[in-house]
C-alpha cells in the first residue's frame, strides 16, 4: 500500500476536489466503498466542492449520481459534455467532436494503423462497426461502418459527436496512442483510458482538465486551490493543471510523473484517504 501525502501542503486552502471515476473514485467491483461515501459528504459540509471528471458517457453515471451534492455537475466523456446529475444527466454544456473532422480522424488512422474500427458516442447514445468489440450495455446501438454512422443529411442536424473510440487488436496500448497522435493530433485530442488499445478521441483541445478549467474559473476558483485525482493518461492533463495533484497507488507510469502527490489503490481508498486528510485541513484553517 502507498503512503499517501498531501502535495504542496503550505498552498491555498482547497475549494474543489475533482475525481475521476473508474480505478480512481471507484473499486475494480465498481462500487463506492463507505468510507469514500462518507469522505465526499464531508467534503461537501466543509465547503469543498466535489466533480466527478470521467470518460463515461452521462447515462453510465448512475453509479455516483446519489453521492454528488451541491450543484450536481459532473464531467463526462473526457470534457466533452457538462451534465447535471440531480436532473438525470441532462447536458448543460457539449464541446463536440465536429463530425467533418471525426470523418478525417477515420481515414487518416485507418491508413495509420490498418485493423482499427471504430466506435461513435454521441449525446444519444453509442453506435459501432461490425468488428468493433460490442457493447453489451447499449443493446439498442447501431452498427454499420463509422462512415455511415458520420454521415448527416444537413449539417449540424444530428445529435452532436462527443468522442470517437477506436479499438485496434493486435497494438500496444501506448504504441497505438502515439501512433494515432502523430498521425492526427492536429485534427483532435487523443487519449486513452483502458489497459487495452482502445483509445478515446474528442474535438481538438477538448479534455477533462480544459473543461473542468471552464467550470472552475465561473466559481472563480484557480487551479491551486483544486485537487486531483486520477489513474490513466485521459487524466494526466487534469492532474498537471490541478494545483494538488494524487495518482492512484495503480495507477500508469505517466499518471505517477504527471502529479505531485500520490495514495493508496482505489481498491483501498485512496482517494478518501487524502479527502480526509483535505477536510481536516479545511477545519483547522477556520479554527
Amino acid at each position: 500500500m502507498t503512503s499517501p501525502h498531501l502535495a504542496r501542503p503550505e498552498g491555498p486552502a482547497v475549494r474543489l476536489i475533482a475525481t475521476d471515476l473508474d480505478g480512481t473514485l471507484l473499486r475494480d467491483d465498481k462500487s463506492v466503498s463507505e468510507r469514500t461515501v462518507a469522505a465526499l459528504a464531508a467534503a461537501e459540509r466543509a465547503g469543498i466542492e466535489v466533480f466527478f471528471v470521467t470518460g463515461r458517457p452521462a447515462r453510465w453515471m448512475d453509479v455516483v449520481s446519489e453521492h454528488v451534492h451541491g450543484h450536481g455537475l459532473a464531467i463526462c466523456a473526457n470534457g466533452a459534455a457538462v451534465v447535471d446529475l440531480h436532473a438525470g444527466g441532462t447536458f448543460v454544456e457539449v464541446r463536440p467532436l465536429e463530425r467533418p473532422t471525426a470523418l478525417e480522424v477515420v481515414r487518416t488512422l485507418r491508413a495509420a494503423a490498418p485493423g482499427t474500427t471504430f466506435a461513435v458516442e454521441l449525446t444519444t447514445g453509442i453506435h459501432y462497426e461490425p468488428q468493433y468489440p460490442p457493447f453489451f450495455l447499449d443493446p439498442g446501438a447501431t452498427v454499420a461502418t463509422a462512415e455511415k454512422l458520420l454521415f448527416e443529411e444537413a449539417p449540424g442536424a444530428a445529435a452532436p459527436v462527443l468522442k470517437l473510440l477506436a479499438q485496434h487488436p493486435e497494438l500496444d496500448p501506448d504504441v497505438f496512442l502515439a501512433t494515432a497522435r502523430e498521425a492526427a493530433g492536429d485534427l483532435a485530442s487523443f487519449t486513452r483510458s483502458s489497459p487495452t488499445a482502445l483509445i478515446e478521441i474528442s474535438g481538438h483541445g477538448v479534455s477533462k482538465a480544459s473543461t473542468l478549467a471552464q467550470c472552475c474559473a465561473a466559481r472563480g476558483i484557480a487551479p491551486d486551490q483544486v485537487a486531483a485525482f486520477g489513474d490513466m493518461p485521459n487524466d494526466i492533463e487534469m492532474l498537471s493543471w490541478a494545483g494538488r495533484s494524487y495518482a492512484m497507488g495503480n495507477a500508469h507510469p505517466d499518471v505517477i510523473a504527471a502529479a505531485s502527490g500520490r495514495t493508496a489503490g482505489n481498491n483501498e481508498d485512496g482517494v478518501a484517504v487524502v479527502i480526509e486528510q483535505l477536510v481536516a485541513e479545511a477545519v483547522r484553517n477556520a479554527s
